[in-house]
């Protein structure tokens, strides 16, 4: 098969014309797959494919010119292959697809596996609007959703996972920080030190509490230090959780008044305004875009993510007593190199950007290897 520029598609699942991309990660995934792909030697045509019925238009928080997008309609019977990210399509849409020859990758980014479980247990309304594809080419899965969801999307849809490499760029980052002051960049501010957790708090896997124990050891360590917590996305659970506000109210960081729970705030403004240090923890997702764009941007980050060890201040599994004295130490000395700090993390994060060109050629052998497959029926 000779190797030549493809027709690609990924799809987005727009529900309103103007939609941030900051409402959740999926849009800015997207589009950092649609840049590594338009890195290709190959030169591929690539564009974005909104599986509902909102208009495109203008509004969009993205360059249309850079990232041409179209309804499924419209782009149907242009496409060599069609990844499914962010929307997703239906039966007759496959079947069309099918009949002329179009590859279809399923592209897993969350942990289903989890989210499907909670639904399941909690009683959140899930299944109903599921519809499981059965005739996909290939599914691919990023690294921090392997360990969790690999074999529950291999059996619901009976096709064989292939981990991929996860992929980031910083341009939403960028442009969402231009009007900030100093580009929302780090800057040494005097002590005491602010504190931030940026854990969305809907399931166990990014919760707040771990952040809010290690803060707490920390503070009885090196109370004058620390000069306020920021806990976002946390409001409900201090006024709707009973569990979570008795327990938080014995810590001392609490009972001195250091901590405040916030509802939501986009990740650049909220790092600008209110950040010195970020600490974080997951369980099963050991790679998120919020690593990444705090480490961009030169902010001290005490997380264990071992999927990025590397970058900010990392402590192992659950031991939340090395990631206090982690803090410590970043209370104490981060600012001392705090340039070198942030240019080293651009160096690390370099490994996920969609310039990288071992990274433009590892998707190129995918899709290229998948041409080179029969086509699922």
């Amino acid at each position: 098969m000779i190797e030549r520029s493809l027709r690609i598609g990924i799809t987005i699942g727009l529900r309103v014309e103007g939609e941030s991309l900051w409402t959740n990660g999926i849009k800015q995934n997207a589009l950092f797959l649609a840049r590594l792909f338009q890195n290709s030697p190959h030169r591929h045509a690539v564009t974005l494919v909104n599986t509902t019925a909102v208009a495109i238009t203008p509004v969009l928080p993205w360059d249309l010119a850079a990232f041409p997008t179209r309804s499924f309609q419209d782009v149907k019977d242009d496409l060599d292959i069609l990844v499914e990210l962010g929307g997703q399509i239906s039966a007759s849409q496959t079947d069309y697809l099918k009949r002329r020859g179009v590859r279809l990758i399923s592209y897993c980014c969350g942990p289903e596996y989890i989210q499907n479980a909670e639904a399941m247990i909690f009683r959140r309304p899930l299944w109903d609007s599921i519809f499981i594809n059965e005739r996909y080419d290939q599914i691919w899965v990023i690294p921090q959703v392997v360990e969790s969801s690999r074999y529950f999307f291999e059996t619901l849809r009976r096709r064989p996972t292939l981990p991929v490499p996860f992929v980031w760029d910083p341009m939403c980052l960028v442009e969402a920080s231009a009007g900030l002051p100093n580009g929302g960049e780090y800057r040494p501010g005097e002590s005491p030190k602010r504190l931030t957790v940026l854990e969305p708090n809907i399931d166990v896997m990014k919760f707040c509490l771990y952040p809010l124990l290690l803060a707490e050891l920390a503070f009885r360590d090196a109370p004058d230090r620390i000069g306020f917590m920021h806990v976002t996305n946390a409001d409900q659970l201090v006024w709707d959780d009973r569990e979570f506000a008795g327990l938080a109210k014995h810590l001392d960081i609490v009972k001195n008044h250091k901590v405040s729970f916030v509802g939501r705030f986009n990740t650049p403004d909220f790092l600008a305004e209110h950040t010195d240090i970020v600490i974080s923890h997951q369980w099963g997702l050991a790679l998120n875009y919020m690593y990444l764009e705090v480490c961009w941007q030169g902010y001290p980050l005490v997380h264990n993510a071992h999927l990025c060890a590397e970058l900010g201040y990392y402590y192992p599994e659950n031991d939340i007593k090395v990631g206090a004295r982690q803090l410590v130490s970043v209370l104490m000395r981060h600012d001392e190199a705090w340039e070198a700090y942030r240019e080293a993390q651009r160096r690390l994060i370099g490994r996920f950007l969609c310039d990288n060109p071992e990274l433009v050629a590892s998707y190129d052998g995918l899709l290229f290897n998948l041409l080179r497959e029969a086509p699922s029926a």
